[in-house]
């Protein structure tokens, strides 16, 4: 376990009142992060129908799709027409309350609402509107939709994933709506940081695009500095080798051994000194120019090991390792146990819910101590507008009847 601060502080975001328009995955992504750190995050969704991940599976929890209760904790959800005037104006006031609005529509969708950033700012200032799209707010392809498959795709991460001189491949997760959710958090906090200087908002904006782009790091370096597109590795490293994953006898391990002093404590462990005295292999650059030779070896030597044999000597010689776990085994690792990446939540319709926990602790406050489960679907529409806009139980079942709500 980990140890949990004894101070009762508010949680950096107590106090900050965030607006969530945003569906799918990037943008609630986003808002739940900012709802881990304390803010409060009014979710809007269309009436009887929500935010589609609701509805996508299976697999399904209680009917609820399992993407959804994966980025809507500690949120407050209600139901609102943005297609009607009249939710056109309610959702202006819950802006104008608002320190934070956070959307993911197509460049144009808010500002044909009148929510978009020149007409809220004018009504609050102070706000802090957030936006992610898929291609970007402004350019030639502003308009077009994105999911994050299409984005692995344009902005060449599949160019360099997957085994050499196979068929394009995605990563496991849509790890670019994530890495959008991100940004665009780290972009709210900054432009709340500097607004206590000022006493202005701003609008930031990111896109799944950008946040792939950038994201591709030394890869894009790699081509910008020598012209020449980098190709797949699989699970091998372009500048190092031994460093990849190996066939061992009964399943696979990571070894990665690059550096000097880790392979020779690696072919320590195999038993196989006498490669260190081969003019191939005997340094960094000779075993990258050589790495098939090499790999023509050791995999050989690799397979007739077990896999837990293999890391245990090869963990006692320093040499990293790590074997290559499934979700099961994930989660019932002792390191991710003892850092508490589960975590559980209680809905009075659903029941108990696990979640992960945060990637990142504090010393000040239990980032997730008081986390609540993903809302259903307008749960929270009669207590946020009573609380908010000072709306009675009459005006909001007015509201319903007139299916603004």
């Amino acid at each position: 376990m980990t140890s949990h601060p004894t101070s009762e502080k508010k949680k950096p975001l107590s106090g900050v009142k965030v607006v969530d328009f945003t569906r799918i995955f990037a943008g609630p992504y986003c808002a739940m992060l900012l709802a881990d750190l304390g803010a409060e995050v009014v979710k809007i969704e269309m009436p009887g129908q929500g935010d589609p991940l609701r509805t996508q599976g299976p697999p399904f929890h209680h009917g609820i799709g399992i993407t959804f209760l994966a980025t809507n904790r500690n949120k407050r959800s209600i139901t609102l027409n943005l297609q009607s005037s009249e939710g056109q104006e309610i959702a202006r006031g819950l802006c104008q309350q608002a320190d934070v609005v956070v959307e993911n529509f197509r460049p144009d969708v808010m500002p044909r609402l009148g929510l978009g950033y020149e007409a809220l700012s004018a009504l609050n200032p102070a706000l802090v509107y957030a936006s992610i799209s898929g291609m970007g707010a402004d350019g030639p392809d502003m308009k077009l939709g994105a999911f994050d498959l299409t984005i692995q795709a344009i902005g060449g991460y599949m160019s360099i994933t997957g085994e050499p001189d196979t068929p394009p491949i995605k990563l496991g997760t849509s790890a670019f709506d994530m890495i959008a959710g991100m940004n665009c958090q780290s972009a709210i906090l900054a432009a709340l940081l500097q607004r206590k200087e000022t006493g202005k908002g701003q609008k930031v904006e990111t896109s799944l695009l950008e946040g792939e782009v950038a994201f591709l790091a030394n890869a894009a370096l790699e081509y910008l500095l020598t012209d020449v597109n980098p190709r797949k590795w699989g699970s091998e490293h372009p500048q190092q080798a031994p460093y990849k994953a190996f066939q061992t006898a009964d399943g696979y391990a990571i070894i990665g051994a690059g550096y000097q002093n880790l392979f020779e404590a690696f072919m320590e462990v195999l038993g196989r000194k006498d490669l260190l005295e081969d003019a191939r292999f005997r340094d960094l650059a000779g075993r990258v120019t050589h790495r098939k030779e090499l790999y023509a070896v050791l995999d050989a030597e690799v397979r007739r090991h077990p896999t837990e044999e293999l890391l245990a000597k090869l963990d006692a010689a320093k040499v990293p390792c790590a074997p290559v776990n499934d979700m099961r085994q994930v989660f019932s690792h002792r390191q991710v146990l003892h850092r508490e990446m589960v975590r559980k939540v209680e809905h009075p319709s659903y029941g108990e819910l696990p979640q992960l926990g945060a990637a990142a602790k504090y010393s000040g406050f239990d980032v997730a101590g008081d986390w609540t489960a993903p809302p259903l679907l307008g749960e929270h529409t009669d207590d946020v507008l009573r609380e908010w806009l000072d709306l009675s139980a009459a005006d909001v079942q007015r509201l319903r009847q007139s299916k603004v709500v």
